[in-house]
């Protein structure tokens, strides 16, 4: 069971939920949906959204039904020992993975921007040992941060949404369903397979929430939240930009600086690397904590502090080792990621449901 001092408010994890999608999708994802569906890379986002309802419902359901259990403990009474055991090696492998391949991404992305001279392995350094302090730190601390950065993000974004609609172009956005429905659902492979199915993170949040009847509600709101951004920059960059989006890496980031060209307000893409590094540090830190958690609790360390930083090592040594190159990582986001965070982030709670729902059954028929 979790302490009593380590709980967030509804609100705190609302917002994590919100940040941890946002931080990945919002930059790189609107180029990517729309080198698949062109001009109707906006249209995507209303199928991908679909598998945030499904994780939504999967792991809230599951919680209900374990409540005070991450998706680690109730898996292995679900599944059994060994079963339990895969399970929880599965999620390290992946969480681990996954922490290196963020990592990267963020490193990639200022040392282009800003640092083109920093070594890599500097970069990746730097910002998962800050990470590691926050995972360290606790949840809640994580949870208090992030509601007071998740604001500060939105002041900074939401202002720059509105400066691009001057130089907004409608007509790119056409012709609708130009090219029919297939391109539409290819546009959503991307952020429906890997970044709106994250919200499965509620399997080891959720037990932290001391409010655990509004899950399902919040949770709905930040999948509505981000689903209305993402909608917003896809958009915004396809009605600015056109068909230069889907071969721009950052076509959110060139659309800011498009705007920033004339005038007073320059240099806007200042703000574009404080979204983008408030962001992941909150997305690691989230991660970190999760690996750590799903390393303590297969292997029954009571307190997963204890190995923080020997993980944090670990990971820095993943990021700078797992991707040969900029391209190897851009396949792996585009093509493979997909797959694998499909894979854990929905099948297998959905495995473990259905699994629980007939082994419930089973047992109300014999009771009978």
């Amino acid at each position: 069971m979790i302490p009593a001092a380590e709980k967030i408010s509804a609100t705190q994890l609302g917002l994590i939920l919100f940040t941890f999608v946002i931080s990945t999708i919002n930059l790189t994802v609107p180029g990517q949906m729309v080198m698949f569906a062109k001009q109707d890379a906006w249209l995507s986002v209303l199928p991908s959204a679909l598998t945030g309802l499904i994780t939504i419902w999967i792991m809230t359901t599951l919680a209900h039904r374990y409540p005070g259990l991450t998706i680690i403990e109730y898996g292995t009474k679900i599944m059994g020992k060994w079963f339990g055991a895969f399970l929880a090696l599965n999620y390290i492998y992946y969480w681990y993975v996954s922490i290196s391949t963020i990592t990267l991404q963020h490193t990639a992305f200022i040392t282009t921007l800003l640092l083109p001279r920093s070594p890599m392995l500097v970069g990746c350094a730097t910002m998962l040992l800050l990470c590691a302090f926050a995972a360290v730190a606790g949840i809640e601390v994580i949870g208090r941060c992030n509601q007071f950065l998740t604001p500060l993000l939105m002041l900074f974004i939401l202002p720059i949404l509105i400066l691009a609609i001057k130089d907004a172009n409608p007509n790119y956005l056409r012709p609708v369903l130009g090219d029919g429905i297939k391109p539409v659902l290819q546009g959503a492979f991307l952020p429906a397979g890997a970044y709106m199915n994250q919200l499965f993170i509620l399997g080891w949040l959720l037990p932290y929430l001391n409010q655990p009847k509004l899950d399902r509600k919040l949770s709905l709101m930040a999948l509505g939240s981000i689903a209305f951004i993402i909608l917003s920059i896809v958009s915004l960059s396809i009605m600015v930009l056109g068909p230069l989006t889907g071969k721009l890496t950052y076509s959110f980031l060139s659309v800011i600086q498009y705007v920033g060209i004339e005038g007073s307000i320059e240099r806007l893409e200042a703000i574009v690397v404080s979204i983008w590094v408030l962001g992941y540090f909150i997305k690691e830190s989230v991660s970190l904590f999760i690996l750590c958690l799903c390393i303590s609790q297969l292997f029954r360390i009571k307190n997963y502090r204890d190995i923080v930083f020997p993980v944090t090592l670990l990971s820095v040594l993943g990021s700078v080792w797992i991707f040969k190159n900029a391209a190897e990582l851009l396949n792996y986001i585009v093509f493979t990621f997909p797959l694998l965070a499909f894979m854990n982030q929905t099948l297998l709670p959905l495995i473990l449901l259905v699994i629980d729902s007939v082994r419930r059954r089973l047992a109300g028929s014999r009771v009978a």
